[in-house]
């Protein structure tokens, strides 16, 4: 029996819920834009990771064997409530980047081995970003009109000198903050949300992480080598993704600038639990890289 259906103040498009039951407490998802094929393919993706040793929770099967359900007319899913803190930016410590590295690499690892069709395209290529500039400019939304020239500028510019030859597969596509959840003894006790799951160049997937879980009032350079070292303890990076961090966290700034406007900052509807995300702290990551440079990034990690 319910006793209560409290909403999350979590995701960006989805509606996200804690239900607590005579049967314990459960984690619902609502999609809200995913077709039922594409809330499939994440729930197969989940469920495979989580069988692996991936550090997420299996989603639970409903009575008719079904994993996915829906509810006035859009897919759901039930997972098992994990208890876990999730980590404010002033708490992050070399150790707990150095885990979280560490795990980004063990889902790049996983992803080796996943199914035929669980892996999808994504919905965040530069084919998209650049409809969603397209958006922004039709909008003409006095808040933005100056910014369009830049964005379309500064993605034309990343786009062009893009390798599309680096190592690629299984992304996460959105591991920050509050997409993993820690115990008691300070260990990773799950990793969340894989909804921008997709194919992709890993260390596209490693720099959002970085912008992700190493910037505050500054990008903290210390960070950002601690969690690489992580990374590369599990899965090395060659040279030519070394040299392709700068450009592709570049990108990685963009997406979530671009993305942030157009799912928060652009939307009408203000009503529900989620939380709006500020586009500007992605732009001041995309100008912080900028003023590192491509030298000073690609050393990131190396032992001296």
């Amino acid at each position: 029996m319910l006793s209560s259906l409290d909403g999350l103040a979590a995701g960006s498009v989805n509606s996200n819920f804690r239900l607590t039951t005579d049967r314990g407490t459960f984690f619902m998802r609502l999609y809200e834009e995913q077709s039922h094929d594409g809330a499939k393919r994440d729930v197969a993706l989940v469920d495979f990771l989580s069988q692996v040793g991936v550090s997420t929770p299996a989603p639970l099967v409903a009575a008719d064997g079904n994993r996915l359900v829906v509810i006035s007319g859009k897919p759901a899913v039930l997972f098992p409530w994990i208890s876990g803190s999730m980590r404010c930016q002033a708490s992050v410590t070399p150790r707990e980047a150095r885990a979280v590295g560490e795990a980004l690499a063990r889902i790049h690892r996983a992803g080796e081995l996943a199914p035929e069709g669980t892996i999808g395209e994504g919905r965040f290529r530069p084919e998209d970003l650049f409809q969603r500039i397209d958006r922004i400019e039709r909008a003409n939304d006095a808040r933005f009109v100056n910014e369009v020239p830049g964005l379309r500028k500064s993605l034309e510019t990343i786009v062009a000198a893009r390798d599309a030859t680096l190592p690629h597969g299984l992304t996460h596509g959105d591991l920050f903050r509050d997409n993993v959840l820690w115990n008691d003894q300070n260990e990773i006790s799950a990793l969340l949300d894989f909804e921008s799951a997709a194919k992709g160049p890993f260390v596209f997937d490693l720099m959002v992480t970085i912008l992700a879980w190493c910037t505050g009032n500054v990008l903290d350079e210390s960070l950002a080598s601690a969690l690489v070292r992580g990374y590369t303890e599990v899965r090395p990076l060659s040279d030519r993704e070394r040299s392709a961090m700068f450009n592709e966290g570049s990108l990685a700034a963009l997406r979530f600038t671009i993305t942030r406007i157009t799912d928060f900052a652009m939307r009408g509807d203000t009503s529900g639990p989620r939380i709006v995300k500020e586009w500007k702290r992605f732009w001041f990551r995309y100008l912080s890289l900028q003023a590192l440079g491509q030298d000073a990034i690609a050393a990131w990690g190396v032992q001296s």
